[in-house]
């Protein structure tokens, strides 16, 4: 992962006027315009508008790798401003001198985007299927294409409901239970819960903090009473705990699916976790370790067991600043 270092990080600090003034030595990688425009909002604090800001973070973001500059500032700065989007703010927004306060909180966003964290996780909370739902480390960020995977089953349930009732005799259609395996954030079964709205749900993980995000946003959107949340792995642990519900109309899953081979190539933004194979003497060494060094930013997240029950794999976790 990229890293700042401490005195490129006082300089991005420092280029920011409501903080300290800066002359054109400190700048050289800004253009006359720019550092003309820094020079005289240093002498006025706060005249810098969010345009403004979205150009310099992007900026920022550029010189620093930091994939989807644009697009990664423009939703950090619309996200303190209390919008979804820049597009969509206001004429009044985009003339406005942003404070100082929301110039710091924009920055500390910005910060956490310059340490390759997905905006998803810098934010908190995306959009998805037209639900805002919470978003934090380690859990994953669900993918734009997973919408695909929503309309199959809707589609499905759609295509059941018209042949039930083109029926000689008509039958009262049965709400249907879904379950998901990999629960995650909840993106899924929160969004079938919508589109199907007599549907039941039980959401599965075998990560407490996916149960424990799934359920936050669940009581977000006040779907609670149509959903039942098991922490649970199903690879190991017995399918008694779904007997209460009965048999399953649909089973649906969204699992990692990244090959080992494409592991390389992946953006810094998705490379959070290391998984080990050790010793079964390596764990509280390796946890040790870990904690002597805690510079490197890593934590032992879990100790999974091999099929002899000895603790065989180690799961790794990126952790932000």
């Amino acid at each position: 992962m990229r890293c700042v270092s401490p005195s490129l990080f006082r300089r991005f600090w420092g280029l920011l006027p409501q903080y300290v003034s800066v002359g054109p030595s400190q700048s050289p990688n800004l253009s006359s315009k720019q550092s003309s425009l820094r020079q005289s909002c240093s002498v006025r604090p706060g005249l810098l508008t969010a345009p403004d800001v979205v150009s310099y973070w992007q900026k920022v973001f550029e010189k620093n790798g930091i994939p989807e500059a644009r697009e990664s500032s423009e939703y950090i700065v619309s996200f303190v401003l209390g919008a979804k989007t820049f597009q969509s703010l206001d004429s009044e927004k985009l003339r406005s001198p942003l404070t100082a306060v929301q110039q710091e909180q924009i920055q500390q966003l910005s910060c956490k985007r310059l340490e390759r964290m997905p905006v998803q996780y810098v934010l908190g909370e995306w959009d998805f299927q037209d639900l805002n739902l919470k978003m934090r480390p380690p859990v994953f960020i669900p993918r734009p294409e997973t919408e695909d995977l929503i309309s199959l089953v809707v589609e499905e349930e759609s295509r059941k409901c018209e042949a039930k009732n083109s029926e000689t005799f008509l039958v009262a259609v049965p709400s249907p239970v879904i379950l998901e395996i990999g629960c995650g954030s909840g993106a899924i079964a929160l969004s079938l819960l919508c589109k199907i709205p007599q549907s039941r749900v039980i959401a599965v993980d075998k990560e407490e903090a996916a149960v424990d995000l799934t359920r936050e946003n669940v009581h977000r959107l006040q779907l609670q009473d149509r959903i039942h949340i098991l922490h649970h792995n199903v690879s190991y642990g017995s399918a008694k705990h779904l007997l209460p519900w009965g048999p399953m109309d649909f089973i649906v899953s969204n699992p990692p699916y990244v090959f080992h081979e494409d592991m390389a190539s992946l953006d810094a933004e998705i490379l959070w976790s290391v998984f080990l194979e050790v010793d079964p003497r390596h764990p509280d060494l390796v946890e040790d370790w870990l904690c002597a060094h805690p510079n490197l930013l890593l934590a032992l997240r879990a100790v999974h067991k091999d099929f002899c029950g000895k603790p065989r794999f180690l799961h790794i976790q990126k952790q932000s600043r």
